[in-house]
């Protein structure tokens, strides 16, 4: 099964993966594969232009080759914030999508404490779109349990 786990900067979702997560479950996660790719040192969050997109290249490749083991294993897919096109894609292959939101007040001040200050934006776009319905989960079987 497909478990898209969504929700703003900093709200927890890699926790949320970590906690429910086992050994042969696949995991597909921006940030953990670019730290996995940066050299000795390089912060976890905060990545160069030229890494992104070798990332970003890896991890489209890695979500093809996923769906096609979907009926063996499951895979988590962290995907902050979900296109309309790819959350039609999602709802196709059966996903469930699960929304990490501890609340707007809480995730500033995580990303505050924690993040680079260009995350501001990044949560206030997050927050704007799930207003509006954009962030909305596609299946019955959303949960905000963590």
């Amino acid at each position: 099964m497909l478990i898209v786990v969504t929700g703003p900067p900093a709200a927890g979702k890699s926790s949320y993966i970590k906690a429910r997560a086992k050994a042969n479950d696949i995991v597909i996660d921006l940030d953990l594969m670019a730290l996995a790719m940066a050299g000795p040192g390089a912060d976890h969050h905060k990545h160069s232009e030229t890494l992104l997109r070798i990332v970003h290249r890896a991890r489209q490749a890695a979500i093809h080759e996923a769906e096609r083991h979907l009926d063996t294993t499951d895979v988590y897919l962290i995907h902050t914030q979900p296109s309309p096109k790819a959350r039609a894609r999602y709802k196709r292959l059966g996903a469930r999508i699960v929304v990490v939101d501890p609340g707007e007040q809480v995730v500033r001040q995580r990303v505050r404490d924690m993040r680079q200050g260009e995350m501001e934006g990044v949560v206030t776009r997050w927050y704007r779109d799930h207003r509006k319905g954009g962030s909305r989960p596609v299946t019955a079987q959303a949960s905000r349990l963590w």
